[in-house]
């Protein structure tokens, strides 16, 4: 033993090890738990929403029947004889997400085709991010332009074109739900092997057969997902048809004029005078809850489709 250095104590090394385990052990024990409680914040949230739209919606169906909400045809809540039929506001809807489609789908499929199996790699870095730039401008920058821009510009080609309307909004919808099927579009046709284009190529194929025959069949899944995801963003979007296609409650299938989506009535009556416990008041959960199972019957799909078509390679 040289000289200067204390001796070796081997019980005090077996007592530090065991409080190192026993420090470790409880980490390992703690670790899991908190983790399970972050990842069940998301589902806790869920289900803590779906109770208060339920409980809230059982006490306007207590007072308005369900066939008389879901096939009525006229929607006066203000009135002294109060209607609450929610078809004027699922036209309203489905016609803006409708728009909103016609603009997106083609152009998002057409951007991402080029970026992924044509643009070079200079101006794909340049394109793509400047794409998903149109995803984080505020929806109400949307509804401003639609209203203060794109109408007016409508109106000098249709003159019968009114001040709040439903195309306008769903044209902005439609601009601004492009990066979304764009960019997840142009991911899932990235992930076609490489292999399957030089097949492709090497058997004489031209380069749009290839891309049309063998790239976006097998990517077909993640573009019908994207496109459904697009689908109820659009449905839940707010603030542009709030401030864009206007408050008539009519049931009308004429995209010049006035309607109202079921977003921008939740908004009104959020904003408006309706005294919490009133009919009116609990319509708003109602319509809520209708448009919560719009969207979960989206992601439900989106999530089948991706599973149903999905190619493994």
């Amino acid at each position: 033993m040289s000289k200067g250095k204390s001796p070796i104590n081997v019980n005090e090394l077996i007592k530090q090890n065991n409080k190192n385990r026993k420090f470790t052990n409880m980490k390992e024990k703690i670790i899991p738990i908190v983790l399970f409680l972050i990842a069940s914040t998301s589902f806790l949230t869920t289900i803590g929403i779906v109770y208060i739209l339920l409980y809230e919606s059982f006490n306007f169906f207590q007072e308005v029947s369900f066939v008389e909400f879901f096939t009525g045809t006229v929607l006066k809540p203000m009135s002294q004889q109060p209607e609450f039929g929610i078809l004027p506001l699922l036209v309203g809807t489905l016609t803006a997400t409708g728009i909103a489609l016609a603009v997106a789908v083609p152009i998002g499929l057409l951007s991402a085709i080029y970026l992924s199996e044509y643009a070079p790699k200079k101006i794909r870095d340049i394109v793509k991010p400047t794409i998903e730039i149109l995803a984080g401008i505020p929806t109400i920058v949307y509804g401003f332009f639609a209203f203060t821009f794109v109408t007016p510009l409508l109106q000098e080609v249709f003159p019968e074109l009114e001040a709040t309307n439903i195309l306008s909004p769903g044209l902005v919808m439609g601009i601004m739900i492009i990066p979304m099927i764009a960019s997840l579009s142009e991911d899932a046709m990235n992930a076609v092997p490489q292999s399957l284009r030089e097949g492709a190529l090497g058997l004489g194929s031209s380069k749009i057969e290839v891309t049309c025959k063998v790239v976006i069949p097998a990517a077909l899944s993640g573009i019908i997902a994207s496109i459904v995801l697009a689908l109820s963003r659009a449905i839940g979007e707010t603030m542009i048809v709030t401030i864009a296609s206007g408050s008539s409650k009519n049931l009308t299938f004429d995209i010049m004029t006035s309607m109202q989506t079921m977003t921008a009535y939740i908004v009104e009556v959020t904003g408006g005078d309706a005294p919490a416990g009133s009919t009116i008041y609990y319509s708003l959960y109602a319509v809520a809850l209708t448009l919560f199972v719009f969207t979960l019957l989206m992601n439900v799909l989106a999530n089948y489709t991706a599973e149903k078509l999905q190619q493994k390679y």
